[in-house]
């Protein structure tokens, strides 16, 4: 009887050593490294901007019109997990956005944006069969949509190839809407015009579920991040 305590005593010894490191190894190995945040593009931007418009090396009125999405945008999620004892930082993407943007002169007259929320897609099948039921239920909310409000004048920033902006507009999650004001980063890049931002989000807010499951817990707090990239309408 005590030699077999001994040996259970050494089991629950021996799974208590080997869970935390199983989940380290899965973490930091199977899972590899966490994407980094979107950001403006490393590839330089176009050069030569004037004090006019930094976001391009001509005249304001060289954006005004219609510009839509193109498939190198990224929408998605960031938020923290603990399986364990060990922390990693989750992270869902899709490049599935629409929608227009509309310039006249140096003034962002409007934006009217939808996320396919179904497509939204992590390193991990079990973690995107969740997000897209029990968590955001895409099949009551296929989308996630954001209207601006209030138009953005671009400022005439003299020498810079990036501009800070705020987007005030309507955020539509999980079938809610609220008001939002976003931190924008913005500028000309060729042909195109590229738009990075965060939006933090509390689930609660938003009448989202908290994303823990099982062994995985979560903060109750993530942040919806964004690297839109438009080209003209044809």
């Amino acid at each position: 009887m005590r030699s077999r305590l001994k040996w259970v005593v050494a089991g629950v010894v021996g799974l208590a050593v080997l869970i935390p490191l199983g989940t380290f190894v899965f973490i930091h190995v199977v899972e590899g490294s966490t994407p980094a945040r979107l950001s403006l593009s490393s590839t330089p931007a176009t050069t030569g901007a004037s004090a006019s418009d930094p976001l391009t090396g001509t005249a304001a009125g060289d954006l005004t019109g219609a510009w839509r999405p193109t498939s190198a945008s990224q929408v998605g999620y960031r938020v923290k997990e603990i399986l364990f004892g060990q922390s990693h930082v989750a992270v869902g993407r899709t490049n599935k956005v629409s929608g227009t943007l509309a310039i006249g002169g140096d003034t962002v007259t409007g934006v009217d944006l939808s996320v396919d929320m179904a497509s939204v897609a992590s390193d991990q099948d079990r973690r995107d069969n969740q997000f897209r039921g029990r968590i955001m239920d895409v099949a009551t909310y296929p989308t996630a949509m954001f209207k601006l409000t209030a138009p953005i004048r671009v400022p005439s920033t003299a020498g810079s190839t990036t501009v800070a902006l705020k987007a005030t507009g309507t955020l539509t999650l999980h079938g809610t809407t609220k008001r939002v004001t976003i931190d924008l980063k913005a500028r000309r890049n060729g042909a195109t015009i590229e738009v990075n931002g965060l939006v933090p989000i509390t689930f609660a807010d938003w009448g989202i579920p908290n994303p823990s499951f099982g062994p995985i817990s979560t903060d109750d707090h993530g942040e919806l991040e964004l690297l839109v990239v438009f080209a003209r309408d044809a």
